[in-house]
């Protein structure tokens, strides 16, 4: 037997979040399928991190084992891309030992999110970027993003059923403009609770509209209560963009 971790980019608008779930079309389920098509039987798989319904990877990384030994990992690669949807895309594969599993061995997980704030739509970038069509502080949002630096209790940023230790560790966040009209929010920690960075961007955006101070951040940290914060940032203007393993480079 053989194991491999493929990197894979997927377009989630139309996915119903990451992982498995019954009679619903998810990216790991069509990731199986695929495996199934080209092994003929069914054959689990481990992602690096849960993706949300609407939210997108680019460097999701997913674990599976192969008895085909004749294939090497780029032809493995070919064949998982001739059998996966057009929303989904196989950049790499590599072989890893038997026992590496992507969600234990991530060093570090990185999202990357983008705000639109032209005064109208760009229709053809809807599907992955927020429209917020209003001026934000850039330099007042980066002095609140730095409240959120290092080692905390994050329960007060997850949303939903999460009862994982809430205890996280955010080892960086930066905020540019990337293009005139984008703005882009890379969040970096080692392991992120259920929408932990999409309740931060949301609550960053609101700082860089003057409606939040930017002290209000570690009061919202230190409450540890979910409805003390002022928004979420919707599901497609985020991305899964990299995951870093001391085993291979993403």
């Amino acid at each position: 037997m053989k194991r491999f971790a493929a990197i894979v980019s997927y377009d989630g608008t139309d996915f119903f979040g990451f992982q498995n779930q019954p009679g619903l079309r998810t990216v790991q389920g069509k990731f199986e399928e695929a495996l199934h098509r080209i092994h003929k039987f069914c054959i689990s798989s481990q992602g690096a991190g849960r993706t949300d319904t609407g939210v997108h990877g680019f460097g999701q990384v997913i674990a599976f084992d192969s008895n085909l030994d004749r294939l090497e990992a780029t032809t493995m690669r070919d064949a998982l891309n001739a059998n996966l949807p057009s929303d989904m895309y196989v950049r790499k594969v590599h072989e890893v030992d038997e026992n590496f599993n992507p969600r234990f061995a991530a060093k570090k997980r990185i999202y990357h999110y983008y705000i639109q704030t032209s005064s109208e739509p760009d229709i053809f970038r809807r599907r992955f970027v927020w429209w917020f069509p209003y001026s934000l502080d850039i330099k007042s949002m980066r002095r609140a993003a730095v409240n959120l630096l290092g080692e905390h209790d994050f329960a007060a940023f997850r949303t939903g059923k999460d009862d994982r230790n809430p205890v996280r560790t955010i080892t960086a966040i930066r905020i540019i403009r990337y293009k005139p009209y984008i703005i882009l929010i890379r969040v970096e920690g080692i392991s992120f609770l259920k929408r932990m960075v999409r309740n931060i961007v949301g609550t960053l955006v609101k700082v860089g509209t003057g409606s939040v101070s930017e002290e209000s951040v570690s009061e919202f940290l230190s409450s540890h209560d979910r409805s003390t914060l002022p928004g979420t940032a919707p599901p497609q203007g985020l991305v899964f963009y990299k995951v870093i393993f001391d085993e291979f480079e993403t």
